[in-house]
């Protein structure tokens, strides 16, 4: 059995027992979250999908914990106008865990 459902505005095909990163939820680490905009569900082959989400569908899940991913360096550079520009930026994340399914 899977989902797939719009986590803080991007789309996860989530199972249970999944662990996976998302952008920063609101929510201290160890609380517990449920998300109702769940556009596709399967069921030992059966098929349900939503238009565009499925009524009554939530997917509860479990924050495990908040960190920053990776830095990513952003340089801006004119050639022969001595411009140039260094910037650097880290995405906050948030790893959770799929603790259910329910249709």
């Amino acid at each position: 059995m899977y989902a797939i459902v719009n986590i803080a505005g991007q789309q996860f095909r989530v199972a249970k027992d999944q662990k996976i990163f998302v952008h920063r939820l609101q929510g201290e680490e160890g609380a517990s979250i449920e998300f109702d905009n769940v556009l596709l569900a399967e069921d030992g082959g059966k098929f349900s999908v939503g238009t565009p989400s499925l009524k009554g569908a939530k997917v509860s899940a479990k924050i495990l914990s908040h960190l920053k991913g990776d830095k990513v360096i952003v340089f801006k550079k004119k050639r022969r106008k001595g411009y140039k520009k260094k910037n650097g930026h880290r995405q906050q994340f948030s790893k959770i865990e799929i603790t259910g399914i329910s249709l």
